[in-house]
């Protein structure tokens, strides 16, 4: 079976293959910039629910900040202008809302003002006031001092209060001490320092994932409710420009199980300019799962992605490579994706993404821990510009259609005139968590059609290499999920079973040996479909040809695969009815 090499324990993979956008993507021959992507195993807290100082929280922080540097400077050794780190990278996660406290640095808005954090460390060390809230430094610590007067007045809340001068615990029932409340908050911003000095010593746009402290309300939302605890904290995005000034603060929109964080009360649409490759737009982990801010993103002309994860990898659908992949040959954009590596948790899976290309990592069991991974990219027009040439829409929509020649002999829709497809047996089975309507594959070829209530897919096949010990069927769904998240979903997929039992067809798979030329087709009631092709040993292969019609049809076909298929999936999501 024809494979990529692997070259000593690597696992790097390039796809280098015609793609259908290829004639309206590249806006100059010569118009290209290097991307690196690191996969951090970061090193976690033993016990994130506990408290700790900020001392303490610094020398964790600064072991996995110190394998920063190490890549940065490999980075930078290899011609890379961006380079790109994992959400959680710094500083782990499980933690509660109190005990992350000691992680997190307060990150001035780079639209309201410019700050470089390597040549200015000092700026943000010193005395605040916001809405009689003392801010004040001792060098280790802020003390954020609330005026007894003012806040008798009003609700207390259930704040972590200590008195100033004691070391106990304040009780609203004990004596004032000095008559003040102090709340123990982190002054410096040596996170943000140590990361602005990265860039800056080499030369390249950084970007980085760590929580923000805000005061509340904040400034850009000033009727915005505050937490119970009075302050905002937000899973954060950083950028940084090749000398150092902090250029770009997101806070992310979608949260999945993060209970020390808050959602932001309005979506954030952030992005940041560069001299090589124009804008970049900042999204994070579970936000590529819904319209805001990603697709917000996309309809606002933004080409290039910055996607840093904690993703933890779902067969057969939702693979981190996977669905990388199909997002950007869906929405027609470049994707710089990196994840962190967690084995425990099914964490790896990273990439740098074009709609014709892709270089990527998916770990496996006795991999070195960390990848660092480097490209050269072509800048992608804005789709403002591209629109002027050609048929073009937002992420996942619009007319795209190529027609791609085959001399396989075997009679693909629209290239000759077939009977309607004829009826197969159908069975229920679920697939991560939703209950799809499944066909099985016995023949050696076929024209099927499978229905989940009024949404039809239809798939044309013929197998290249049957192995008779492995069954696959065909599926659609239409439905919204609701298992860790809820989302309006409309699923095409072909999946290999678990077993040779049809109830095992969903199961996780993660290698397979057979093989098939195939044209999948979905009558899709969205515009947003996200194609995937998924062989053995997570290996993607690139569709041949991706037919987006006006009327929302969406055909993917593809011969001659290179491994065993697990997944072939169109994807798409109902953005308009997550909330019904």
């Amino acid at each position: 079976m024809p494979r990529v090499k692997e070259t000593g324990r690597k696992m790097l993979f390039i796809i280098a293959v015609v793609s259908v956008y290829l004639a309206s993507v590249i806006s100059t021959a010569d118009s290209s910039y290097v991307a690196a992507v690191y996969e951090h195993k970061v090193i976690l807290n033993p016990d994130p629910r506990t408290p700790m100082s900020r001392h303490e929280a610094l020398q964790h922080m600064q072991k996995n900040l110190d394998i920063y540097e190490e890549q940065a400077a490999r980075a930078a050794q290899q011609g890379a202008q961006i380079l790109v780190f994992p959400e959680d990278g710094i500083h782990g996660f499980n933690f509660t809302r109190s005990s992350i406290a000691a992680y997190l640095e307060t990150i001035p808005n780079p639209q309201e003002e410019s700050w470089n954090p390597c040549t200015e460390p000092e700026r943000h060390n010193n005395t605040e006031v916001h809405n009689h809230i003392f801010r004040f430094c001792d060098g280790k610590k802020t003390l954020i001092v609330f005026d007894w007067a003012l806040l008798s007045s009003g609700s207390q809340g259930s704040w972590p209060i200590y008195s100033v001068g004691c070391n106990m615990p304040y009780s609203h029932n004990m004596s004032l001490c000095l008559n003040l409340i102090i709340f123990d908050y982190v002054c410096d911003s040596k996170v943000l320092q140590r990361l602005s000095c990265m860039a800056r010593r080499n030369n390249l746009y950084l970007v980085a994932n760590m929580p923000d402290l805000q005061p509340c309300p904040l400034k850009t939302s000033p009727t915005s409710t505050c937490p119970p605890d009075g302050r905002w904290q937000f899973n954060t995005n950083v950028a940084f420009r090749s000398d150092g000034l902090l250029v770009a603060r997101y806070h992310k929109h979608n949260l999945y199980f993060e209970a020390s964080c808050d959602t932001p009360p309005e979506p954030e649409i952030i992005t940041f300019d560069t001299p090589f490759a124009g804008k970049f737009g900042l999204f994070i982990c579970f936000d590529i799962l819904f319209h805001d801010p990603t697709v917000l993103l996309v309809q606002r002309g933004v080409r290039q992605l910055i996607f840093p994860t904690a993703w933890m990898n779902q067969l057969p659908l939702l693979d981190s490579i996977q669905f990388q992949q199909a997002f950007s040959l869906g929405a027609n954009v470049t994707l710089l994706a990196v994840n962190i590596r967690n084995d425990r948790l099914i964490m790896t899976g990273s990439g740098i993404y074009t709609p014709f290309s892709a270089t990527y990592h998916h770990a496996r069991k006795g991999d070195p821990e960390g990848r660092l991974l480097v490209a050269r990219v072509p800048v992608l027009e804005p789709l403002e510009v591209k629109q002027s040439a050609a048929k073009e829409v937002e992420a996942g929509g619009g007319e795209s259609t190529i027609s791609v020649a085959t001399d396989s002999g075997y009679c693909y829709q629209d290239s000759c005139d077939d009977p309607p497809p004829p009826s197969y047996p159908t069975f229920i089975s679920s697939m991560m968590y939703d209950t799809f309507t499944f066909v099985l594959l016995n023949e050696t070829q076929g024209d099927i059609k499978v229905c989940n209530g009024t949404f039809c897919c239809r798939l044309q096949y013929r197998w290249l290499l049957q192995d008779h010990k492995e069954l696959y069927a065909f599926g659609a769904f239409a439905g919204t999920h609701t298992v860790n998240g809820r989302y309006a979903l409309q699923v095409c997929a072909v999946v290999r079973c678990a077993g040779l039992d049809r109830s095992s067809c969903g199961q996780e798979v993660e290698e397979a040996e057979s093989k098939m030329d195939f044209l999948l087709e979905g009558n899709f009631d969205t515009k947003y479909v996200y194609p995937s092709i998924l062989t053995s040993r997570m290996f993607l292969e690139q569709p041949e040809s991706l037919e987006k019609a006006a009327d929302m049809r969406v055909t993917m076909k593809h011969s001659n695969t290179k491994g065993g298929l697990v997944t072939a999936c169109l994807y798409g999501r109902m953005y308009h009815l997550d909330n019904e």
